[in-house]
């Protein structure tokens, strides 16, 4: 009979260096939203790797991009790394391979240091830099770490993905596996729903609304393969609730056409989707409202 082995790792990484695309990768399914703008995942977003060849489950914790916190939203998605890089069995620094180490990697790889957790390093986005810079990336951070292994890929287009497998096996211990192996995310639906409304906005919005907004979902219900989702969109100012509507509807409507596409592909049913936009001033700086939005502390 074959021995099940797993175990939980944690992707790390400064924002906009490619984690959640090299999770989506890893899970040939995609659960967490990728955009351009940085600080794009805001809570640990939960992926589960199942090899039933190999008898092998991997669960992992993409984590928000490691930056100083402005607000009090900033603050806890940088204790969602913490906590994070404290509960694992090892972990990914994922790093951008055109750009050099800097204070914010350095600080990375030391606090990854002191847990004496084994760690990976991905250089990612190997598509769009030459083999001379790759090379260079490779020299640059292990100078600064001895790296349980250093891999270059390309998460974009899945080249190195199967490598960081191998390169995990190790590290992982002989148990019956946590999940079921047709689970790739341990994510209510709800939250997925409204990741994937938050990326819409994200990908359709001018730079500085998409931070400054959070969705809840409000309705849910499945009714004979139709899935009806009503959900909230709130903004920090009125001029920001305009914008997000936009002349006549237009742009609530192309948010919506948006999720609407992703949303029937994940779910695999048709999609109603009813969204709303309401403000609420400095949301992302008051504790009751980012709790009620969803963004609460593991002892909260």
């Amino acid at each position: 009979m074959q021995t099940k082995k797993t175990g939980f790792v944690a992707i790390v990484g400064r924002p906009n260096v490619g984690k959640s695309t090299l999770l989506n990768a890893i899970l040939g399914e995609k659960i967490a939203i990728v955009s351009k703008k940085p600080q794009t995942t805001r809570n640990r977003i939960t992926g589960i790797h199942t090899d039933e060849e190999s008898g092998a489950q991997i669960v992992f914790l993409d984590t928000p991009g490691f930056h100083t916190p402005k607000t009090k939203l900033g603050g806890f998605m940088v204790k969602s790394i913490q906590s994070a890089i404290r509960d694992v069995d090892a972990a990914v620094l994922v790093v951008d391979a055109n750009a050099h180490p800097g204070p914010t990697e350095r600080g990375m790889i030391e606090k990854l240091a002191q847990t004496g957790l084994p760690c990976l390093l991905v250089i990612n986005k190997t598509d769009r830099a030459g083999a001379e810079r790759v090379g260079e990336a490779i020299r640059e951070y292990a100078a600064l770490y001895d790296f349980d292994a250093v891999i270059p890929v390309s998460a974009i287009k899945g080249e190195g993905v199967s490598i960081i497998l191998e390169e995990l096996a190790p590290f992982l211990y002989e148990s019956e596996w946590l999940f079921p192996s047709d689970i790739v995310t341990d994510q209510p639906e709800r939250q997925i729903a409204s990741e994937i409304i938050r990326e819409k906005i994200l990908r359709t919005m001018e730079e500085e609304i998409p931070h400054g907004t959070a969705v809840v979902i409000e309705e849910f219900k499945e009714q004979k393969g139709l899935l009806s989702i009503r959900a909230e969109i709130f903004c920090e100012r009125e001029s920001h609730k305009r914008i997000l509507i936009g002349k006549r509807g237009e742009a609530l409507k192309k948010i919506g056409t948006y999720a609407r596409e992703d949303l029937e592909a994940f779910f695999g049913c048709k999609v109603f989707i009813d969204l709303w936009v309401k403000v609420k001033e400095n949301w992302r700086d008051s504790q009751y409202n980012l709790s009620n939005f969803g963004y609460k502390e593991d002892n909260e």
